[in-house]
């Protein structure tokens, strides 16, 4: 079944666009609050302030996803999804008017993390939905379609605020009216998800003890319990923290280099617009990913094809990114986000498969969480080894070992299971 023929499911358009909006949004917002806080030109930074804002955007949903999880099983994922974006709009408004006030501290920390959060749980809940939308043996491929359209519509929300940074002022100002137009997408977000009966999108049964606390209690443990019980998600779960650790060395370097080392590159420049180009890679790798994913694991199998991907990231690690120069940078960006959306992709189908519906949303909220701490912990050590210009051999060697640990994790949970 081709992308037209999913698309000819009504449930399954609604869905995509309200993704859409929602991820718009989401990388709207966080490249503005990202200008104004790493490329404002009236401040300086340093690997661990950028370490930190990296914190921001990746460590809230670590902390309550799996409580989050425990709730998108309870409680009516329709009405979750139009309450969390229109309460992720009013905090984007929010935000937005602290940072055109020039306010760089806690408050404008706290408001960050809870966006932040909240975009992670509405992110959880629409991949829990997913299979009330489609047939389930279309679900590879509607999830290739909807996560990779996603991702690159998010890296479209972030060449808008790059954008509109460059006409609204990149002084504080400017950054506020930027990081505000995020409200749209969660707006939109909401009205889509609002078209939806009650119901609709599951869960179909409620698996749970009968109150709210306790389910959020047992949130973590059912999540992680499930998950390795299932032999498909455990190996992939090590294939995809390999990846998230090794990105995040990755990602840390690339805004460095981007803010002190990189010079022009013909029409490319460095600093904030350069970091869009950089993007604009990644999305376009990850736009391949989701065209060729369904057909590699066709011809090469699910095994090989993760395998393949992990070896591939491994090398671009070696010969693009030593260099260390821009060129070769956006030639990395490509192969990482290619690599890492296909394992991501070959993830998503073990769980939404292999994954019962009543467990399907806690398993989908520890995954976010374990993949977001490591990247916020392979981020925080890397920030305390690099230097300020971003130019560490040391780490890309280090980076691309990951990788090779991520392979041997995920033959081995795959060896041991075929054996059992």
């Amino acid at each position: 079944m081709g992308p037209r023929r999913l698309l000819a499911f009504a449930g399954f358009r609604r869905l995509l666009l309200s993704r859409f909006a929602s991820q718009w949004g989401d990388g709207l917002f966080q490249t503005g609050l990202a200008g104004f806080v790493v490329f404002n030109p009236e401040r300086a930074v340093t690997p661990e302030e950028i370490a930190g804002g990296f914190m921001v955007l990746l460590l809230p949903y670590s902390l309550v996803g799996p409580f989050a999880g425990a709730l998108l099983d309870r409680w009516d994922r329709r009405r979750v999804l139009v309450a969390a974006n229109l309460l992720r709009g009013v905090l984007i408004l929010v935000a937005a008017g602290c940072v055109a006030g020039g306010a760089s501290g806690l408050p404008l920390l706290m408001l960050a993390l809870v966006v932040v959060g909240i975009s992670r749980f509405v992110g959880a809940g629409l991949s829990a939905a997913l299979p009330h939308v489609v047939p389930v043996p279309n679900l590879v491929e509607a999830n290739a379609l909807a996560v990779t359209l996603g991702a690159v519509v998010s890296v479209l929300g972030a060449g808008c605020a790059v954008g509109l940074r460059g006409l609204l002022g990149e002084g504080d100002t400017g950054s506020g009216l930027t990081t505000g137009i995020a409200f749209v997408g969660s707006v939109l977000a909401a009205v889509l998800a609002a078209r939806f009966a009650r119901g609709a999108l599951g869960p179909d049964k409620v698996d749970e003890p009968p109150t709210a606390l306790a389910a959020v209690a047992q949130g973590l443990f059912d999540g992680g319990r499930v998950a390795l019980r299932t032999p498909s998600v455990a190996a992939g779960f090590c294939a995809l923290l390999a990846h998230r650790a090794a990105f995040g060395i990755s990602l840390l370097l690339t805004v460095l280099l981007m803010r002190f080392s990189f010079e022009d590159f013909g029409p490319i420049e460095a600093g904030l617009p350069g970091l869009g180009v950089v993007l604009g890679f990644g999305a376009a790798g990850i736009f391949v990913a989701g065209l060729t994913t369904a057909r590699l694991v066709s011809r090469l199998g699910r095994k090989r094809s993760v395998l393949l991907c992990l070896a591939g990231a491994a090398l671009a690690q070696l010969a693009f990114g030593l260099p260390m120069v821009l060129p070769t940078a956006l030639v990395a960006a490509f192969v990482l986000s290619y690599a890492g959306q296909v394992v991501k992709l070959c993830v998503d189908a073990a769980v939404q498969r292999d994954i019962g519906d009543e467990a399907r949303g806690r398993v989908f909220a520890l995954y976010d969480m374990l993949f977001n701490i490591t990247q916020v912990v392979a981020i925080g050590l890397a920030a305390e080894l690099v230097p300020q210009t971003g130019e560490s051999a040391a780490l890309i060697a280090a980076a691309a070992v990951v990788y090779l640990v991520g392979m041997a994790g995920f033959a081995t949970v795959t060896r041991r299971h075929q054996r059992a």
